[in-house]
């Protein structure tokens, strides 16, 4: 189908590919955003700063000039209203320069720009003291010419000057931050946009991969339709080929079955005739080998010696050989025939309490697990609907078998268990027996095949019959062993069996 090709895949893993490498653009574009953001937001802060210190430089040499204007207000017209101004004024100077001090912390060369402040600007309030002195005494003239000599003297010039030199330097601290406020937010509008169109670019392409794989399982849909239209008749025609198929090898089977038993009931009644005629024979050869005496007429075993006795004892055996061979073939074509008339028989599905369909196997052969000192443990085990026949059989013959097969001298431990999972059942009977070669594992599956020392009678259909039969039932079996350490069979079977479940077996 289109959808289980390499091409499907490939999409798949580029649309993971896809959603991979956009998410880690918007972890990037987002790292990098905060980032910029950060220091764009960290440079604004600085041109902030860098105003707020001139605004401070401008407010502290304002405060100066206001108590030199109020000052020679004062002394020209001896208003209240003027020496309150200027007390105020005088008054502010000392905070704003602190302030400003503050602001400046930390650039090393404003800082001894405002040392240089506070030393000239404590002069000038000397002066202010000194003047309102003064005029608190009366010399309107000292103090006049006090104010004329302080205005242009060497205080007021430091002042002025270093109010110039610091609004120069913050004046390029202002040219500088603002370019790098500049730059981090052009930074950060370049990678957003840059971000958002690679985040455009792989929601396009994720798009077309979309679009290109429903297309693709439209495609699929429409042969998977077009196939399901055909199917039951497909079924149908190759259940009905399985059918004869199935029916010719079961013809098959009985037709060859039948004419091995024919000559082989032959080859019986010509070996009784054969034991029949042993007596006389050996009567005979005894009655030649002593001439003086005469031939029985009854039944009785002629007495033989030497060689003749030994002859007598070879023929016996070898007719005992032939007897067993007939014997042993003759239950093969027997289990050839009920092992195909098993599966001529339709499967018809009940509910099966299993806990107590295997209590009832259980008690069968309660004979055979007390000679062999085994004892039998059923655990709790789920309900099925499936064929009881089938389900004796299946259970009988792996439970036979774990007795059959346990180790001389040592007790037998068998556990019955099972669970649900998915729809199915979970059979295990496990034992502590001589277990099985795991090179045998497949092979004791095999009809007519047995694995491991031959101490026990069988023809190795049993669970070749088995394992048939619960593959008609729509399950599996198999086995894990190992030798000296038991076995464990594992049936998996479905809850609820019906004609669907079955699985033909092709082996």
């Amino acid at each position: 189908m289109a959808l289980t090709s390499a091409a499907p895949r490939r999409r798949a893993v580029g649309q993971i590919l896809l959603l991979t490498a956009g998410l880690l653009v918007l972890v990037a574009i987002s790292a990098s955003s905060v980032l910029l953001v950060d220091k764009a937001r960290s440079d604004s802060a600085r041109v902030t700063h860098t105003v707020e210190v001139e605004n401070q430089i401008n407010t502290l040499v304002l405060e100066i000039r206001r108590a030199e204007s109020a000052a020679r207000s004062y002394l020209l017209t001896r208003g209240p209203d003027f020496r309150t101004e200027h007390d105020e004024a005088v008054a502010a100077i000392v905070p704003e320069l602190d302030k400003l001090g503050s602001l400046t912390a930390d650039n090393p060369a404003q800082v001894e720009n405002v040392n240089g402040l506070r030393a000239a600007i404590a002069t000038r309030l000397d002066q202010f003291g000194r003047e309102m002195q003064l005029v608190k005494r009366g010399d309107r003239a000292g103090a006049t010419a006090l104010v004329r000599d302080a205005t242009v003297g060497q205080a007021t010039t430091t002042i002025h000057n270093l109010a110039e030199t610091m609004r120069a330097e913050e004046e390029r601290l202002l040219t500088l931050r603002t370019a790098n406020a500049d730059r981090s937010q052009r930074l950060a509008s370049l990678v957003t946009i840059a971000g958002s169109g690679f985040v455009i670019l792989l929601a396009g392409i994720s798009i077309l991969l979309v679009r290109s794989t429903a297309r693709a399982r439209a495609d699929a849909e429409a042969k998977l339709r077009e196939n399901y239209l055909n199917l039951e008749a497909t079924v149908d025609a190759r259940t009905a080929d399985l059918r004869e198929a199935n029916d010719e090898i079961q013809r098959f089977a009985y037709i060859v079955s039948h004419d091995l038993r024919s000559p082989l009931v032959n080859i019986m009644g010509f070996t009784s005739e054969l034991e029949e005629l042993r007596t006389d024979i050996f009567r005979r050869i005894a009655s030649l080998a002593d001439a003086a005496l005469p031939v029985p007429t009854d039944n009785t075993e002629p007495r033989l010696e030497g060689t003749d006795k030994q002859l007598s004892q070879d023929f016996s055996e070898a007719l005992g050989f032939i007897k067993s061979s007939i014997g042993k073939m003759d239950r093969l074509i027997s289990a050839i025939l009920n092992f195909t008339r098993e599966g001529q028989r339709e499967f018809e599905p009940v509910d099966i309490d299993t806990t107590e369909l295997i209590e009832a196997i259980v008690r069968t052969l309660a004979h055979q697990a007390a000679e062999a000192q085994a004892q039998i443990q059923i655990d709790p085990l789920p309900r099925i609907a499936s064929d009881r026949l089938a389900l004796e059989q299946i259970f009988s013959n792996l439970i036979d078998n774990a007795i059959k097969y346990l180790k001389p001298g040592v007790p037998g431990e068998i556990t019955v268990r099972g669970r649900q999972k998915l729809g199915f059942a979970i059979f295990e009977i496990a034992d502590n027996g001589r277990g099985i070669d795991p090179r045998d594992h497949q092979r004791i599956f095999d009809l007519f095949r047995r694995a491991g020392t031959q101490d026990r009678p069988g023809q190795g259909i049993g669970l070749a019959h088995v394992r048939a039969l619960v593959r008609r039932l729509g399950g599996t079996l198999s086995v894990a062993s190992e030798p000296q350490k038991g076995s464990t069979f594992t049936i998996t079977l479905p809850i609820h069996w019906n004609t669907r479940n079955r699985i033909v077996d092709h082996d």
